[in-house]
C-alpha cells in the first residue's frame, strides 16, 4: 500500500459515486469509499475486493465538520496519504425561488459547497506532502445554466465551480490539480426520485444525444482527470452532458 495512490470518494454508496469508486479501483488505486450510509459503502467495498480491487469503507457526513475530520484523520493515520479526492456527495430537491425554504438553502450550502471545501482542505494538506494530487469536484450543468426549481442546487454547484478554480490556482505550484466534472441528466437513483416525467421529456428534447447519461460515463471523465495524463489540465469544468451546454435550437 505504501506506493499505491489512495483515492477518497464522497457519496460513494450509489449512483455516480459508486461508479467513480469502481473505475478508480479498476485503475489500480486504493479507494476509500465514504457515505452517510455505512452499509452501502461497506457492501460495495467488499464486492470490489472480491473482484481483486483495493478498497475500504467509511461512514462520513460531508455536512458535519467533525465527521470529515474523523474520516481524514483515519486516512492519514492508516495510509499517510490522500492522492485523489472526488467530492461527489450532494443532494437536490426542487423548489421555486420564492418558495425555497431557508433550511433547505442552508443545508444545500453545507453539503454541496462547504463540505467540498472542508474535504478539499484536508485532502490538500496530505497532497502537499507528496507534491502530487488530484481534486475532482462533481458540479452540474445546473451550476452553469439556470434551471427551474434549482435555486439552491444550481447556486451551490456554481459556487463549487468557483471553488474549483480557486483550488486550482493556489495548489498548482505544488503539483496538485483541481478540476470539476459537470454532469448533465444522469440515470441515478436521485434523478429517478426527483425528475418528473415532464422533466425527463424536457431534457430529452434539450440534449442532442436525446438520452440520459450513465454513471459510468461520468466515472470515465473523473478517471482521466485523476490520472498522470491530466497533469496539465487544471481549473477547468468538463461538462459530460450529451451536448446540452453546446445546444441552441435543435430543429429547423
Amino acid at each position: 500500500m505504501k506506493d499505491k495512490r489512495v483515492a477518497l470518494v464522497t457519496g460513494a454508496g450509489a449512483g455516480i459515486g459508486a461508479a467513480i469508486a469502481e473505475r478508480l479501483g479498476q485503475a489500480g488505486r486504493h479507494v476509500v469509499l465514504t457515505d452517510l450510509n455505512q452499509e452501502s459503502v461497506s457492501a460495495l467495498a467488499a464486492d470490489m475486493k472480491d473482484r481483486g480491487m483495493s478498497a475500504d469503507a467509511l461512514a462520513m457526513d460531508v455536512g458535519d465538520r467533525a465527521s470529515i475530520e474523523t474520516a481524514f484523520k483515519w486516512v492519514s493515520e492508516t495510509y499517510g496519504r490522500c492522492d485523489i479526492l472526488v467530492n461527489n456527495a450532494g443532494f437536490a430537491k426542487i423548489h421555486s425561488f420564492v418558495d425555497c425554504p431557508d433550511d433547505y438553502w442552508q443545508a444545500s450550502l453545507n453539503v454541496n459547497l462547504t463540505g467540498a471545501f472542508r474535504c478539499g482542505q484536508h485532502a490538500a494538506r496530505l497532497m502537499l506532502e507528496q507534491r502530487w494530487g488530484r481534486i475532482i469536484n462533481i458540479a452540474s450543468i445546473s451550476g452553469m445554466r439556470a434551471g427551474a426549481g434549482r435555486t439552491a442546487y444550481g447556486t451551490t454547484k456554481a459556487g463549487l465551480i468557483g471553488l474549483t478554480r480557486q483550488m486550482a490556482i493556489e495548489l498548482a505550484p505544488h503539483g496538485i490539480t483541481a478540476n470539476a466534472v459537470a454532469p448533465g441528466p444522469i440515470e441515478t437513483p436521485q434523478a429517478q426520485a426527483v425528475h418528473t416525467a415532464a422533466t425527463r421529456a424536457a431534457y430529452n428534447q434539450l440534449v442532442p444525444a436525446q438520452r440520459y447519461g450513465q454513471p459510468d460515463e461520468i466515472a470515465a471523465a473523473v478517471s482521466f482527470l485523476a490520472s498522470d495524463d491530466a497533469a496539465y489540465v487544471n481549473g477547468h469544468v468538463v461538462p459530460v452532458d450529451g451536448g446540452f451546454m453546446a445546444a441552441g435550437m435543435l430543429s429547423v
